[in-house]
């Protein structure tokens, strides 16, 4: 009997903070990172035996400054999308109405400001994957999938 190797995917936790008039918080990315001059929601992947929660809780804290107590935040899509490269991932996404502190960039060297969009009107300079997210987000639905090839051969 022949053994597959079992799947592994990295995991991306994001969080989209969502203010009361309906705008969502992105990350305009900068220096040597993917996606340098693209917007994205703070978020990244998980570390070693950090819960999603965790890791998103972690995440908004170290790029904008804000802490979320766990019971403000929301699970709101799970996106299995590629990267740049190919390789398989998996995004859970979160979102927030409630936080505390004001979001301020305290990265840098990896972001170069924050902007305040609306979700429903993507900027067309986010990250596609985000574009993708946020409509889903819109939308109400909680699973999509992001850069696979449909079964004509175009990606979706």
């Amino acid at each position: 009997m022949r053994h597959q190797r079992r799947y592994t995917c990295v995991v991306d936790v994001m969080v989209l903070l969502h203010r009361d008039d309906g705008r969502v918080l992105l990350l305009r990315r900068a220096g040597d990172v993917y996606a340098s001059g693209l917007l994205a929601p703070p978020g990244g992947h998980l570390e070693e035996g950090e819960t999603v929660t965790a890791g998103a809780l972690r995440e908004v804290g170290e790029e904008v400054g804000v802490t979320i107590d766990p019971p403000d935040m929301e699970f709101c899509h799970l996106v299995h999308h590629r990267g740049p490269e190919g390789a398989a991932r998996v995004g859970v996404v979160f979102t927030a109405q409630r936080w505390s502190g004001e979001p301020r960039n305290l990265e840098p060297a990896k972001c170069s400001g924050l902007v305040w969009a609306d979700p429903a009107r993507p900027p067309a300079d986010c990250v596609p994957c985000t574009a993708a997210v946020l409509g889903k987000f819109v939308s109400g639905d909680l699973l999509s999938t992001h850069g696979w090839p449909t079964t004509d051969g175009s990606a979706r």
